[in-house]
């Protein structure tokens, strides 16, 4: 399969690469690091990265414009997207040939050719692996952006995702790259006051219920009190990980741009990917999402999850 891709890609001079709506460290990082990678291998080629993002994530690069491009007898490949109905483009017939490149559990295939491999801990991982057994060459840019994926994705390398593949790729392009990983976690983990502030509000409002769910609604008002967005507000659910008293956790968080709820959810032990496909959501089995068109399904979710973890502390007894 990697020798195909790789067929594709020398076949299209206009490349466009893409991943799901609200993009986070991996998928955006995947996404720029992927552009620069095939720029130093086909500096003729016309490569675009698209879709928005939260300004929190602007220190990774910038993004292209799909309406900006030409895209007769294009050829998109997909990162991080394991639906096509989460996917940050309008229109997949616009495009002539399809590749996706995924870490999620196999939920829809929507592209002529599907690389998904649910072991891996990031897409950034599997670009990096693509690249080695491609030979392709890399820079020290596109080296820094693939790390960032990774390192966020693994949330430092804590998170079972982690593999001794993980950690063989991250210590090969440290070594051949020389990244200097303190100015690159400076950029990913440094907080404005605000934000400590935010945090803060998270920790005194949020609620838990009898079986240890863990949640909190966020509406676009208070995001813009603290100088918030609702991709940042999402992002901020890590930040939950080392409470013990918490099973799953939750962060409903108001988006008026798109006219959702995006709600982020996280576990350390019942399967939740499942229960979000529920609500046509979706992800990995202690990582997933939901989008909601309000907050009015969220009681639903908070009691339905529940259920699930009061399950699971029985099955532990």
């Amino acid at each position: 399969m990697f020798k195909e891709i790789l067929k594709v890609i020398k076949k299209y001079n206009t490349i466009v690469i893409a991943r799901h709506i609200g993009g986070d460290i991996d998928a955006i990082g995947s996404q720029i690091g992927l552009k620069e990678l095939l720029k130093e291998n086909f500096p003729t080629k016309n490569i675009y990265a698209i879709g928005s993002y939260s300004s929190k994530f602007k220190f990774i690069g910038s993004l292209d414009k799909e309406e900006e491009i030409n895209l007769d007898n294009s050829l998109l490949i997909v990162l991080d997207t394991p639906k096509v109905s989460r996917l940050d483009i309008e229109d997949l017939s616009k495009y002539s040939y399809k590749i996706k490149i995924d870490h999620h559990p196999l939920e829809e295939e929507f592209c002529d050719i599907e690389l998904v491999d649910e072991k891996k801990s990031s897409t950034c991982e599997m670009i990096i692996e693509l690249c080695d057994k491609l030979k392709l060459k890399m820079n020290k840019s596109a080296a820094e952006k693939l790390y960032m994926g990774i390192v966020s994705d693994t949330n430092r390398f804590l998170y079972p995702c982690t593999s001794s593949n993980t950690l063989k790729c991250v210590a090969n392009i440290m070594d051949k790259y020389n990244i200097d990983i303190s100015s690159l976690y400076e950029k990913m983990y440094m907080r404005n006051l605000d934000e400590l502030k935010f945090m803060a509000y998270i920790f005194e409002n949020i609620k838990v219920t009898k079986n240890k769910v863990a949640y909190i609604k966020v509406t676009d008002e208070i995001q813009k009190k603290y100088g918030m967005d609702a991709a940042s507000t999402g992002n901020m659910v890590s930040e939950l990980s080392y409470v013990k008293d918490f099973i799953v956790w939750i962060t409903f968080s108001e988006d008026k741009k798109q006219n959702i709820v995006r709600v982020s959810l996280r576990s350390r032990g019942p399967a939740i990917n499942s229960f979000a496909m529920k609500y046509n959501g979706g992800g990995h089995k202690l990582a997933s999402g939901i989008r909601l068109s309000s907050f009015d399904l969220s009681d639903e979710i908070i009691d339905g999850l529940d259920k699930l973890c009061e399950e699971y502390l029985n099955d532990q007894k």
